[in-house]
């Protein structure tokens, strides 16, 4: 029989809770669902889970996030550790908050049935259970001073893209216009995007290429001390 080194003291629940973000239609969507239990059942909630015995916070994270996505090696981040005393009225539970960042055409949408689940524009997001709130807005400032030194916004979008849609996503992220020729010549000059033979013809007659992000470079240019900025 393990001894109990720890007998004397108190035991609380961890858990996890990942707002889960993604980028359609010019737009920045968050991942929520319908809580099935009390406490609040039935109010917007961030998708999370619990630390099982067996876990470690990593792959608890990791757990949580394929459970509600389908999708593997998603671009994870911590927020923070959420320990108020009150924060969740059915026990004391301590949570550790991420942030993840995925590419919706690999989102199954047969998953939002099976979790009560649906996406929401983030300037539509009104109560969320306990101290969600606080946690998505911690997660948009860190984005926001990040995705400005590190290609974060590369991980919301699919794997070919064109400079339009890049551009609307940093839009989005920042919730401000950006003008068009100062964003596409300070992105092509980092020199670490692959232009494609085959354009999007879907937003005009002309058409936009397609681009991919060339991550073994920017690596190597990383190493070399180049610096991502917008």
């Amino acid at each position: 029989m393990t001894p109990s080194f720890y007998k004397e003291q108190s035991k609380f629940y961890v858990a996890v809770d990942c707002i889960i973000l993604g980028f359609k239609d010019a737009k920045i969507y968050l991942l929520i669902s319908k809580r099935k239990f009390e406490p609040l059942k039935g109010k917007d909630s961030l998708m999370g889970g619990f630390l099982q015995p067996n876990e470690s916070l990593s792959e608890t994270v990791s757990r949580v996030v394929y459970e509600y996505t389908d999708i593997e090696d998603v671009y994870l981040e911590q927020v923070g550790i959420y320990g108020d005393v009150s924060r969740d009225e059915g026990e004391r539970v301590i949570s550790v908050a991420y942030y993840a960042l995925i590419d919706l055409e690999l989102f199954n949408d047969e998953l939002c049935k099976k979790h009560n689940a649906y996406w929401i524009e983030l300037d539509k997001v009104e109560n969320l259970v306990f101290d969600h709130n606080r946690m998505l807005v911690d997660t948009i400032t860190i984005l926001r001073k990040k995705a400005a030194s590190q290609p974060l916004g590369f991980n919301l979008l699919p794997e070919k893209f064109t400079l339009p849609q890049l551009q609307m996503l940093y839009e989005a992220i920042y919730d401000t216009t950006l003008d068009k020729r100062n964003f596409r010549k300070k992105i092509l000059e980092m020199d670490i995007l692959e232009k494609q033979e085959d354009k999007d013809m879907s937003s005009s007659r002309k058409g936009a290429f397609y681009y991919k992000f060339n991550k073994e470079k920017y690596d190597s240019l990383l190493n070399k001390g180049y610096y991502f900025s917008l």
